[in-house]
This record gives C-alpha cells, structure tokens and sequence, in this order.
C-alpha cells in the first residue's frame, strides 16, 4: 500500500499541471476543469490500487483526460471552446494595451479556428504545441503509429491555416 502510495505521487506531482492545462484548453471553464482532473487522477489511484502497473503514465493520463472530456461534452452537448484566460501576455498588467488587445484578437481568432477543426486534429496540435509532446508520445496517447500520429498534425494544421485564412 505504502509503495502504491509513492508511485501515485509521484504520477501526480509530474503531470498533474499538464493535465489540467491539456483539460483546461478542452473546456475553458477553472471549476469544470478541476472537477475533470480531479475525476482523472482518481482513476489513476484505483488503477494503481488495485495492483495495475501503468507502463506509460502520461500516456494513460491523457487518454483518461481525453476519454472524460468526451464524456462531458456528450452529458452536456456544449460547443468545445479553447480557453485564453491563462494566456500570460494578456493578463500581464505590466503589457502594452495595445499590444495585449492586438494579441487577444489574434488568438481569439485561433481560437475559434482550433473549435472547427476535427477533434483528432485539434488533440495532436494541443498536444503537440502546447504540452509539448513527441510524435512518438502522442502516439501511445492516441494508440496509433507515429506514422499515422505526423499525417494528423500535418493534416491539423493544414486545416487550422484553411480556417484562419
């Protein structure tokens, strides 16, 4: 129990802030996001409980994340919004104002180009790009080739540019 105790935490303390930004991008909502992370890391105690050995944490972490996102888009039929609120150049107080609504503009418009794009495609250019992951990462997350991973984020950002342009 004591050594179950040890791998959890440090599961935890190594993903727990990747979770919540890949969970928080997905929903845009701090409390629904907390609730979501929460409802994750749960999962990955009873699994560890129960004697289940995670070969690949971050791997496992995210397809729960990804599989509970889904869960409460499909309880609460929303539109899938991209939160900015955490974006550190807008909230910055010591930031040009021009700058900063030139720049909320800016990614308000990707914003809502990233929601149009398939929800595949909008995974492997989060967690490409924001949680910085390998091809080969990404991979295992998704369960696909890393072959199969690239044509995605090549075929994400081709579309994201077609809805931008």
């Amino acid at each position: 129990m004591a050594n179950h105790r040890k791998t959890f935490t440090h599961i935890y303390e190594e993903h727990i802030n990747k979770i919540f930004r890949f969970i928080f991008l997905k929903i845009g909502a701090e409390d629904t996001t907390k609730d979501l992370c929460s409802e994750v890391f749960v999962r990955t105690w009873d699994t560890i409980n129960k004697g289940t050995v995670i070969k690949n944490p971050q791997a496992f972490l995210y397809k729960v994340a990804k599989n509970l996102v889904a869960e409460h888009y499909r309880k609460n039929s929303k539109i899938k919004m991209v939160s900015l609120d955490n974006c550190k150049e807008i909230n910055d107080p010591n930031s040009d104002i021009e700058k900063k609504a030139l720049l909320r503009s800016d990614l308000n418009t990707v914003q809502k180009a990233l929601c149009n794009i398939k929800q595949d495609y909008q995974d492997v250019v989060i967690l490409h790009y924001l949680d910085e992951l390998s091809i080969s990462e990404i991979a295992e997350v998704l369960e696909k080739s890393n072959g199969a991973v690239r044509v995605m984020l090549h075929r994400g950002l081709k579309s994201l540019r077609n809805k931008l342009s």
